[in-house]
């Protein structure tokens, strides 16, 4: 090996290493984020993130620990069948990575990967019409939710392709009788639209338990809401192509100020 061969591995080296140091902080402050906006269900539920590669590696939240307690340091590098790939002291739960490993394998976009099991999600997924488009808000997801059907806790590998097969190319999807699901191309993004999906289901449930006749706007109303929401509308007088960018620094700013630590 020449010594410009030599540098260049070195070069190489740093700039993974820097990338997924960069990952690892991104993906510690969802977790706190998660944990601050009170989404979590104690030690369960995951939030993985693909490292670049073609390694297929994963970032994981160690098993036990409550999400106020990952830190960039922490998070458990796993393979596509959920084990540790380096030497860690903390415990993984492999079949907590079933539906994530799942999404990751068959979505080369979904680098980042969110569950939750939020009271109102859960309680939108036992609801036979799933989600309403009753709101702004819920209109996001108008047409691009995907639902899957209850088949017990998800323990049974078999069970991959279907999940897969109704989530589709969808950013978000339902799982019936269990929780909600969010994709993204990065964990804020991820974050953001399950930040948004779990509000929906919490107008949903405040609407639905008033009592009163339910008004839902035109389909194509909805449909346009969700092109606007989605950035995909190049028909409407303005456009806001600043609003993801300004409220991921607005979250890390946040993040920043409530858990400091989330970075160590």
């Amino acid at each position: 090996m020449n010594a410009s061969t030599h540098h260049a591995d070195h070069a190489d080296q740093a700039a993974t290493a820097a990338e997924e140091l960069r990952l690892r902080r991104e993906l510690a402050a969802v977790y706190r984020l998660v944990a601050h906006f009170r989404m979590t269900d104690l030690i369960f539920t995951h939030i993985s993130a693909r490292l670049p590669g073609p390694e297929n590696h994963f970032l994981i939240n160690p098993y036990g620990l409550l999400f106020e307690e990952i830190t960039a340091s922490n998070l458990v590098k796993i393979d596509l069948t959920g084990r540790p790939v380096e030497d860690t002291p903390h415990p993984v739960n492999p079949a907590g990575f079933v539906i994530h490993s799942a999404v990751h394998a068959a979505r080369p976009d979904a680098h980042c990967v969110l569950h939750t099991h939020t009271k109102a999600g859960c309680a939108v997924a036992a609801q036979e019409h799933g989600l309403l488009p009753l709101n702004q808000i819920s209109m996001e997801f108008y047409g691009r939710l995907g639902y899957h059907d209850y088949e017990g806790v998800a323990l049974n590998l078999a069970e991959q392709q279907r999940l897969v097969a109704d989530l589709a190319d969808h950013p978000a999807m339902i799982l019936r009788n269990h929780g909600l699901l969010t994709v993204g191309e990065t964990p804020a993004q991820a974050f953001l639209r399950m930040y948004y999906l779990d509000k929906a289901c919490e107008i949903q449930t405040t609407a639905v338990a008033g009592g009163a006749q339910l008004i839902t706007p035109h389909p194509d109303v909805c449909e346009l809401t969700a092109r606007q929401l989605s950035g995909e509308d190049d028909s409407s007088d303005l456009q806001d192509d600043k609003a993801y960018d300004l409220a991921r620094s607005a979250l890390l700013r946040l993040v920043g100020r409530i858990a400091p630590d989330y970075q160590d």
